[in-house]
């Protein structure tokens, strides 16, 4: 069963910095792709930021250029960098990983609250 490290949520204000880690049981090559995604308060859960395991990057177009999605499979942590954070970035965010036979695994999440 695959598990999860979550790590780096908390609170900051508007135009701040935060990072956050998850650090994945097994190797993060094996997976298909992995990313972090976010759930606000009422709404769904969107996408935030992807990784292919042969490297390809996808973003939501709401944190182009904020964010960055990192990996390391050495350590087998998908790291999100978060930049010039806004108020509406406020949610759970959840570390995601896909295996090659499509079954997706889930953290339990971490909050991110961006306020004054």
């Amino acid at each position: 069963q695959v598990q999860f490290a979550e790590s780096g949520g908390g609170l900051v204000q508007p135009g701040g910095s935060l990072r956050l880690s998850c650090v994945v049981s097994g190797s993060i090559f094996s997976f298909y792709v992995v990313g972090w995604y976010r759930q606000a308060p009422g709404k769904q859960r969107e996408l935030v930021a992807t990784k292919t395991s042969g490297g390809s990057t996808n973003y939501a177009d709401s944190v182009k250029g904020r964010f960055t999605i990192s990996t390391d499979n050495a350590k087998n942590t998908v790291d999100l960098q978060m930049n010039s954070l806004k108020p509406e970035d406020t949610a759970v965010y959840y570390c995601n990983a896909v295996d090659i036979t499509t079954n997706a695994y889930w953290g339990q999440g971490t909050q991110v609250t961006v306020s004054s």
